[in-house]
């Protein structure tokens, strides 16, 4: 059995990919929504966060052989996790990754480490400031820029129920939440930048595939002020932005 930490699209046609391999697996993710397109093709799901001990105590009742994380870019408590637990239960660990971004030197972009990172040098240019990373962050730029008067901060982000509760314990009113799901062509992104007057896009740098190409580009193109959060770095061990990569280490080592 091959355990598989999923969530994205790419994850997905991996997920197929191995299956259609052969391989038995077991996926898991994190909600409802992202169970549904793999339930669709058959692929055994569990839904909800994991931790470590979680990890190893599955590994043995799975009888897992092989822990592959295909999870997103920046969902590093799960690479932790995940990789501890391999070592833990003695297990080959596996990532799959979609390839970063790369971008030349532009006088509106600045690549930034840290969400705290962004959202000080946010707080510094004032403005109408677009944030896309998510719900998950919004409490780390709601403490630095929602109180400021020179700042509107527009949350950008799925349109899920506790979404919208976070947004109203934070304090973001109605009228500056973008609740739509995700990616948009560039011709829905500028709208967007020009129905809120954007002056800063934040956004993180989670590969081509998760659309991110078009929103940086778009709000360059518009002379938008993009700062851009760089992936967390960790040493990975064998890593794969391919499928076949994937599924040739599967085969080596199986």
């Amino acid at each position: 059995m091959i355990f598989t930490l999923c969530g994205t699209s790419d994850a997905r046609e991996l997920a197929v990919r191995m299956q259609q391999s052969g391989y038995k697996l077991l996926a898991s993710v994190v909600t409802d929504n992202a169970a549904k397109s793999l339930e669709e093709a058959e692929i055994p799901v569990r839904i909800g966060r994991l931790t470590f001990e979680d990890m190893v105590k599955l590994f043995r009742d799975i009888d897992c052989k092989v822990v592959v994380d295909a999870s997103h870019p920046f969902a590093e408590d799960a690479h932790k996790n995940a990789m501890r637990a391999a070592q833990e239960a003695n297990l080959p660990y596996i990532r799959f990754e979609r390839a970063s971004l790369v971008y030349n030197d532009h006088p509106k972009l600045t690549i930034v480490s840290s969400y705290e990172e962004a959202a000080l040098m946010a707080k510094e240019r004032k403005g109408s400031i677009m944030l896309t990373t998510g719900s998950k962050t919004l409490p780390i730029f709601a403490k630095h820029l929602l109180q400021d008067p020179e700042i509107r901060l527009v949350a950008r982000m799925l349109p899920r129920k506790d979404n919208m509760e976070l947004c109203e314990q934070l304090g973001v009113e109605q009228k500056n939440i973008i609740a739509l799901q995700g990616p948009f062509a560039p011709e829905m992104n500028e709208a967007l930048y020009r129905q809120f007057g954007t002056t800063v896009m934040i956004t993180k740098e989670s590969g081509k595939i998760g659309a991110v190409d078009e929103k940086v580009n778009t709000a360059l193109a518009m002379d938008i002020d993009v700062l851009l959060i760089s992936r967390p770095e960790l040493e990975f061990g064998n890593v794969y932005t391919d499928n076949d990569g994937v599924l040739n280490k599967l085969q080596e080592i199986l």
